[in-house]
């Protein structure tokens, strides 16, 4: 068996760009029959100008899989440091055509 788990590790790497991140406040959701996109957007106050950071294109299996690894996580962030606040999320018009889901 640990053999097994040996021949199925993933070496990941991250370069240290990569490693910087970047910052997102808001999440604009697109998808067709085949594919999610997900571009992650820096909004600031008072500017009617925003910019995509990052674009990630998923499979609808890994969308679905991202979102229960996110709930997960978010529930185990909870019980170690209380619960998240919500608040209404701003009202902005994202289209990029195609269909639009919720953020």
């Amino acid at each position: 068996m640990a053999e097994q788990n040996k021949d199925s590790q993933i070496n990941i790497e991250l370069s240290e760009d990569m490693a910087q991140g970047v910052y997102s406040n808001l999440v604009a959701i697109n998808h067709s029959p085949t594919e999610f996109v997900l571009d992650f957007i820096q909004m600031m106050p008072g500017v009617p100008k925003a910019k995509v950071q990052s674009r990630v294109i998923l499979t609808p299996e890994h969308a679905k899989r991202l979102l229960q690894a996110l709930g997960e996580n978010v529930s185990r962030y909870e019980q170690n440091f209380g619960d998240v606040r919500t608040h209404e999320p701003p009202q902005v018009p994202l289209n990029f055509g195609g269909p639009t889901g919720q953020a």
